[in-house]
């Protein structure tokens, strides 16, 4: 019954949901293709074919996906992977990264007609979910059909858990009719068996976010932007990653702060969302800053601030910077993807909202790889410091590059999940 009213109330907010994405399209044309996936149209794949399905809600978990699913690739080549998304920007990761060696198609929306297409459209054999993109359609579909799920790189903050239990007659059903559920941490794990999920469905995998891996091609591109970037002053690269709203005003009082007091620097802003690229353009020259594009292909060595409007490029950029600031944490969003950084070895910058990443920063911070910045001040305090001592730089770069090798493994025993449901 819960899931009844839960459908009926999705359906009348279907109007809604179209008045807002096309508010989204006038925001960003790229949401304006594709509109019948969402509701269930999805291209058809052979019924003969076996499909290993991956949903990565958006461009963090489609990034966090690429290892897993390649080593699905790799495993199962019998198999074909599908790989759904519900973003644009999600979409174009998938699609740049893995070609034509995966299906790929948005999500549709959790009302039974379109999950029903979509299962008789794609009839997976396995579904994975990156992290906590849960809805209850869609997982009792799976359920009826005998179809296992496994919640991969689940992750479960305090406060999120808070909102799930206040559903928790929709909720708890749903976590029941998770077949496994491979957890960041223990207290993730905890929050998960508190919400329903069976004790013996439930296991501690770590983040699979440490797995990256950074291959040959990917450091020769950082290489040769490092070097760009630079110029003949050899000036410091700060990098500021998938920026929101709000905290660019920050980064930017912040850098005046920094240039005021560093002879030349160069700041690569990136902000998280591509329909914000020309807004934070002009705040840098209300800001009297000098600005140039990365998609211009080219830097002039008198720039202030260089606008990453790429897509697919960021995962160099942290490997081509003196400072990484991650994003998403100066605002309440919870913060970004702090492995990265890591993973290349830089020191690294955040803002106090991490709760999306509450281990993994954590550690970073013991092993003194990461600062905590609460205000511009404190931002541009600490860039200062770095890019001044020599010492202090290597020293964090090697604590957070060891903190990034140190807790690799978690694909390993998620695919020891992945090999059970399979072979079932």
């Amino acid at each position: 019954m819960p899931r009844l009213f839960y459908s009926i109330l999705f359906y009348l907010a279907i109007p809604v949901i179209l008045v807002r994405l096309l508010w989204r399209v006038s925001k960003n044309p790229s949401y304006a293709g594709r509109w019948v996936e969402r509701f269930g149209f999805v291209p058809r794949i052979p019924i003969d074919q076996k499909v290993i399905w991956i949903h990565s809600v958006s461009v963090g978990e489609a990034l966090a996906s690429v290892p897993l699913i390649k080593a699905l690739q790799e495993r199962y080549p019998t198999y074909r992977c599908l790989v759904t998304c519900m973003t644009p920007t999600g979409s174009e990761q998938i699609k740049t990264i893995f070609l034509k060696s995966v299906e790929h198609c948005y999500l549709p929306y959790d009302t039974p007609d379109a999950v029903s297409r979509f299962f008789k459209r794609v009839h997976p054999f396995l579904c994975i979910i990156m992290e906590t993109e849960l809805w209850p359609n869609m997982i009792n579909g799976c359920d009826k059909r005998d179809i296992p799920v496994i919640l991969a790189n689940g992750r479960l903050s305090l406060s999120s858990a808070k909102g799930y239990k206040k559903f928790s007659y929709l909720v708890r059903p749903m976590m029941r009719q998770l077949s496994w559920v491979a957890a960041q941490s223990g207290d993730d794990a905890l929050r998960f068996s508190q919400l329903g999920v069976n004790k013996e469905a439930l296991s501690v995998t770590g983040n699979i976010k440490f797995d990256l891996i950074i291959d040959e091609t990917l450091r020769e591109k950082s290489t040769i932007l490092l070097r760009e970037w630079r110029g003949p002053e050899s000036r410091p690269i700060i990098l500021a990653a998938s920026t929101h709203r709000g905290e660019d005003e920050i980064i930017l009082e912040a850098f005046a702060e920094i240039k005021s007091k560093l002879a030349s620097v160069l700041l690569v802003l990136v902000p998280r969302h591509p329909e914000r690229f020309n807004q934070v353009e002009a705040l840098c020259l209300s800001n009297g800053m000098k600005v140039g594009r990365r998609s211009s292909g080219s830097i002039e060595p008198s720039l202030d601030v260089l606008l990453g409007d790429t897509m697919g490029e960021l995962i160099s950029f942290f490997g081509s910077c003196d400072i990484a600031f991650v994003g998403g944490s100066l605002v309440p969003t919870g913060g970004h993807n702090i492995i990265e950084p890591a993973a290349w070895g830089a020191p690294i910058l955040s803002g106090p909202h991490l709760f999306n990443f509450t281990e993994a920063s954590e550690l970073l911070v013991r092993s003194g790889g990461m600062i905590i910045c609460e205000s511009a001040q404190g931002l541009a305090d600490s860039c200062i410091q770095i890019l001044k001592d020599d010492e202090l730089r290597s020293k964090m770069g090697a604590s957070s590059l060891r903190i990034a090798d140190e807790n690799r493994g978690a694909l390993n025993r998620l695919l020891e999940l992945v090999d059970q449901a399979i072979l079932r």
